[in-house]
């Protein structure tokens, strides 16, 4: 996929994420198994703000915002959103300024839930936090804020639920070459890829990935954690083929 390496990139990650085999959990589970092999993607494994698979999006994504000049970083999520915690991890990385828009989707109001964890690392890496309640819209808020900042002579970046844009997506059509190199070293390779679909930009950045490598992108199956499942099944349909034809 030469085409990926043209796009505007910032680097978050120190290179690929190792694949380990669950030996134990295999054991766990026993026969039931059928000899079927179980395997992990470390992404938790990554260094900045604390790990996970997000800064893979938010490689492009931050890429793109600095290719545009943009000075401030804004996205969406819920109170305890892992993306938003790895957006001002990012944000901090690029020297960008960063805006959270956070909405209560959870039913808690407890000071542990509101306070600590991912809310309290968004403070200490830099990131401005609007918390709104559940019934708001988010992205709308996020425009709007924008809008403002512009008013200031600032320029924005904004990017919705997940970071679930075309751009965003790249990141994981780079990770379907990652796993495609590395199962060449596992003999018998992959049956299926199984993953959770939130805002849908994991599954439709794989399956790009795989369609572009020529590789069948059904293999990658996952389980919609929010949505109706067709509701789902169609969002991701249409972000893999907007990340194919617009990237």
């Amino acid at each position: 996929m030469p085409g990926l390496d043209e796009f505007a990139r910032f680097s978050l990650l120190e290179g690929p994420t190792p694949i380990q085999r669950l030996h134990r959990l295999e054991q766990e589970i026993g026969e039931v198994l059928k000899g079927v092999r179980l395997f992990v993607k470390r992404d938790d494994l990554m260094g900045l703000g604390g790990g996970g698979n997000k800064l893979r999006k938010l490689e492009f994504l931050m890429g793109d915002a600095l290719a545009q000049r943009c000075d401030t970083f804004i996205t969406t999520g819920g109170i305890q959103s892992n993306h938003g915690r790895l957006s001002a991890a990012a944000a901090a990385r690029a020297g960008l300024s960063c805006e959270l828009v956070l909405t209560r989707v959870v039913p808690r109001d407890d000071e542990e839930y509101r306070r600590n964890g991912n809310i309290l690392l968004d403070g200490i890496l830099g990131a401005k936090v609007h918390e709104l309640p559940a019934t708001a819209n988010a992205l709308t808020f996020a425009k709007e804020r924008a809008t403002a900042l512009k008013a200031e002579g600032r320029r924005s970046y904004v990017v919705g639920l997940g970071g679930s844009s075309p751009v965003g997506c790249l990141g994981y059509a780079i990770c379907a070459r990652e796993v495609a190199e590395q199962e060449k070293a596992v003999p018998g390779g992959f049956a299926r890829i199984v993953i959770p679909n939130g805002s849908a930009g994991t599954h439709a950045g794989l399956a790009a990935g795989f369609a572009a490598l020529r590789m069948d992108p059904a293999k990658v199956r996952s389980f919609t954690i929010s949505a109706e499942a067709e509701d789902a099944r169609r969002t991701t349909l249409d972000l893999a083929r907007a990340t194919l034809t617009d990237g």
